[in-house]
């Protein structure tokens, strides 16, 4: 196992999302000295992480992070989402690495992202698409990690029985909340409505959001197909979650989705309510899981905990 024993790392993040967690949890399992400074307000405002929050966090961060970075307590920073990039290359003097998300390649936070990325040491990006849009081709591609130990293929009935779902019906999983734009929720319902049509049976839609990260693997478990149909991703974590549990995987070309999915059937990656709908329907009337586990494996949290330690090195 590749160990990081004696590095000391400050992450800046602008929210901690499950998949930060699990990657400071992973790294501190490496043996990596983990300090954490996260932008004021992350916990009072649902889904925010990026520059929704306002300029008034943004500047109550920046004490915290002067003083860390003045410490002499620490080898390098990690600033993961662009909007840390300014805090982490403006006074510090200490190697910086930049990991990002991927809506922070884009629109406001993606203007603030490529001001600053070129002072950076070492950027991650999540996709070639992302690599492509920040337009620094050195950028190390590493998408986030998926637990597999979690997340793994159950009984779809007795998944059904623990949330509530009719075990007789076809259930499309859409977990994100109906407000979130860029997750396209209107996309979803006329794909899943076109499907109907086709099918003749009905098919509910099961829009989630709020739910534990640790309730989700029977919620994947419970439906017949993940539907993504985002305007942009990095390397969506559902994706991945749900080929861990061997869940068919229907979405939009974004991010690095197109990559996950090859080889991996039923399912697919299309565009518009067309093709869309097509991928959809052939998940339904086959009935059966896909192969995602296998595909995914090389991504696990252990080998993503290398990748980076290797960039830190």
């Amino acid at each position: 196992m590749t160990t990081g024993d004696d590095l000391r790392v400050l992450h800046l993040v602008t929210a901690r999302e499950v998949f930060f967690d699990q990657q400071i949890d992973v790294l501190q399992q490496k043996g990596v000295d983990c300090t954490v400074c996260v932008v004021p307000g992350a916990d009072q405002i649902d889904g925010d992480i990026g520059s929704r929050r306002g300029i008034k966090s943004y500047l109550q961060f920046w004490p915290r992070v002067r003083r860390e970075l003045h410490s002499g307590e620490h080898d390098l920073v990690h600033a993961n989402y662009g909007l840390t990039a300014p805090y982490a290359v403006s006074k510090s003097r200490l190697p910086v690495l930049l990991t990002l998300w991927g809506s922070d390649v884009v629109g406001i936070d993606g203007l603030v992202t490529k001001a600053c990325a070129w002072r950076a040491d070492a950027v991650t990006v999540r996709s070639e698409e992302m690599r492509e849009l920040l337009g620094r081709e050195n950028a190390h591609i590493v998408p986030s990690g998926v637990d597999l130990d979690r997340f793994r293929s159950t009984d779809r009935t007795t998944a059904r029985e623990r949330v509530g779902w009719d075990p007789g019906g076809t259930h499309v999983l859409f977990p994100y909340a109906p407000g979130y734009v860029r997750k396209n929720h209107a996309l979803a319902k006329h794909v899943v409505a076109r499907a109907e049509r086709e099918l003749g049976k009905a098919i509910t839609l099961q829009t989630i959001s709020g739910v534990a990260h640790e309730e989700m693997p029977d919620f994947y478990n419970a439906a017949d197909c993940l539907l993504l149909t985002s305007k942009y991703e990095g390397s969506p974590n559902t994706v991945k979650e749900a080929m861990a549990c061997n869940v068919p995987v229907v979405s939009t070309a974004v991010g690095d989705v197109q990559e996950r999915l090859a080889g991996v059937a039923p399912g697919g990656v299309g565009s518009g309510v067309e093709q869309l709908s097509r991928l959809l329907v052939a998940v339904v009337e086959s009935g059966e899981r896909s192969n995602g586990r296998e595909v995914v494996q090389e991504l696990s949290w252990e080998q993503i905990g290398n990748r980076i330690l290797e960039i830190y090195r």
